[in-house]
């Protein structure tokens, strides 16, 4: 049966929609800081002064194999926010694998970015550093969270476009793919002309509750729905991409943080296999799920939290998404208080190893029959965790100050860490050792191995620019990097500080990423010769003011870590 588009959708009307939405998105997303567009300007835009935004009944509309949609033209980059690629998961669809979305009559706007999926908000109030420096950019909040977006320069042109689908950070319980302004796509899809898409999915609780153990058959898919989400959103770009000028047959995945974590997932996954062509996986990486035993117990914490018994765990579907967030997460602190499992960071909601879409054990090491092998790109930050960025007197420690703030940490091997940085990094202030040694590359490293048992190239990068910001306190940190591989530099001003400097990088690092989503290997006339990365010598792309390969740069820092 069809639904109706001409209905409201959700959390606000069509025409609501079009005046909040579009406002913001002149500016090239909504940017509570400034007005600064989205880089570089369409030419003949600049030059007529032509409107940068047009939307109309014949402006931007594609076909979908739900229906039509309708965004809008920015800057001659058709734009379409919102496009459901799965049903809504609340009530009997909670805890289930992702639903097709039911066909809808005449054309339905996708002019808005979709909900979030339930979560703990980050702290956007007027005193928070981070949300000056990531902005944190949400709408609604609801379990009606499947959702994607998608910027082209051509419509259903026979273009054949590769295609980049960008997966947020967050671990696996916060964030969306429009969370920070430099995951915007428009930048990237003009300068490359390429397809750039974003997805939301389910995370946390809802994505990854195992009640498989107290719920039975029914419920034996419910710690993976979160995975199963990104793929069906995979599927739907498979099945719909070349309508907005893409080549289905070349999709490359890309996320940070969290997102780098669901990219290895994914390359791990059979039921992604096919589904995409490349991988990146930026300052996150994963080469382990929970394992099925610690899954299972935590959904009999979540059972016994809400006061339920066996057989009424379909009871867990209709409670209001607040107050189940707020059981599973109780449970999963009186699971570690009482058992000391620590299970995935944040809470232990995370991807289960169940053998069946996820190994249980190494990723790649020990692949399941018919998983993805795809060429894969590692890149990671020097500064992940800057200290000092909020903490002006940590620019004054000493070595011997770097050794006591890491002695609880590291113990008696403290001294001898401290040391084999200093020595990797000699021309690096003593807080700047603190730097690399809190953001040790270890596991980064530990994937690649791992990924070289597999026949695919590996690549390896490591960035290094350090933003003008805080006196030059942010440093090379966790997220920075992100705007400069999708050309957004003057558009994430509170990562980059914007201007010529971050631009020049940015252009070097998008044409990488745009030879790797063609060909698979980043190489590019931009950057100098980048070998394949192999255990032997670690070759590893240095991304700076200048771009230089190395061998293993932090190999002495890194062995002294036991």
């Amino acid at each position: 049966m069809k639904t109706s588009a001409s209905k409201p959708l959700g959390r606000r009307s069509f025409i609501k929609s079009l005046g909040v939405g579009t406002a913001a998105l002149s500016t090239g997303a909504a940017l509570p800081l400034s007005g600064c567009t989205a880089t570089p300007a369409t030419p003949a835009a600049a030059q007529n002064d032509e409107p940068v935004l047009q939307v109309g009944e014949n402006i931007a509309v594609a076909d979908t194999d739900c229906g039509k949609v309708k965004g809008f033209l920015m800057r001659g980059i058709n734009t379409f926010l919102g496009i459901p690629y799965g049903a809504d998961t609340t009530g009997k669809n909670r805890f289930m694998p992702p639903v097709k979305h039911e066909p809808w009559e005449g054309v339905r706007p996708a002019v808005f970015y979709g909900n979030s999926a339930p979560q703990n908000i980050y702290d956007r109030s007027p005193t928070s550093y981070g949300a000056f420096i990531d902005h944190w950019n949400y709408d609604e909040v609801s379990e009606n969270c499947l959702t994607l977006n998608v910027w082209t320069p051509g419509l259903a042109d026979g273009g054949k476009r590769p295609v980049i689908v960008w997966l947020h950070g967050g671990g696996y319980t916060s964030g969306n793919g429009i969370e920070q302004d430099g995951y915007h796509g428009e930048s990237l899809s003009r300068y490359g002309n390429i397809v750039f898409c974003s997805i939301n999915h389910r995370l946390g609780v809802f994505g990854f509750s195992d009640l498989s153990a107290v719920g039975g058959d029914k419920y034996k898919d419910s710690g993976s729905v979160g995975l199963l989400d990104m793929v069906a959103a995979l599927r739907w770009i498979n099945g719909n991409i070349a309508n907005f000028g893409g080549d289905p047959g070349n999709v490359t995945i890309i996320g940070q943080s969290g997102g780098g974590g669901k990219v290895c997932l994914l390359s791990s996954c059979p039921a992604a296999n096919g589904l995409f062509h490349k991988a990146v996986p930026l300052s996150g990486s994963a080469i382990s799920a929970n394992p099925k035993q610690y899954s299972q117990a935590l959904g009999e914490y979540i059972l016994k939290e809400a006061g339920l018994g066996k057989n009424e765990v379909d009871k867990l579907q209709n409670l209001p998404w607040s107050d189940y967030l707020a059981i599973a997460n109780r449970a999963a602190a009186k699971m570690r208080e009482e058992r000391g499992d620590s299970g995935m960071r944040r809470g232990g909601f995370g991807p289960v190893g169940d053998d069946t879409y996820l190994p249980s054990g190494t990723f790649f090491e020990s692949p399941l029959p018919g998983s993805p092998d795809v060429p894969m790109l590692f890149c990671t930050t020097f500064h992940e965790q800057s200290p000092s960025r909020t903490n002006a007197q940590l620019e004054e420690i000493t070595l011997d100050g770097v050794k006591e703030y890491l002695r609880e940490r590291f113990g008696e091997n403290t001294d001898a860490i401290v040391q084999a940085y200093a020595g990797n990094f000699p021309d690096s202030k003593p807080i700047e050792i603190l730097c690399f040694i809190l953001s040790s590359r270890q596991n980064v490293v530990n994937a690649a191995n791992a990924k070289l048992k597999q026949k695919s190239p590996v690549y390896m990068a490591w960035f290094g620019w350090c933003a003008p910001l805080f006196d030059g306190r942010m440093r090379a940190f966790h997220c920075s990097d992100i705007s400069f591989w999708f050309y957004n530099t003057d558009l994430m001003l509170t990562h980059s500080g914007g201007g010529s400097r971050p631009r020049t990088l940015s252009k070097k690092m998008a044409d990488a990423l745009l030879a790797f989503a063609r060909t698979g290997d980043p190489n590019c006339d931009s950057l100098p010769a980048w070998p394949q990365f192999t255990a032997a010598n670690g070759e590893t792309m240095i991304l700076n003011d200048v771009c230089e390969v190395k061998n293993d740069p932090d190999k002495a820092g890194r062995s002294a870590v036991v």
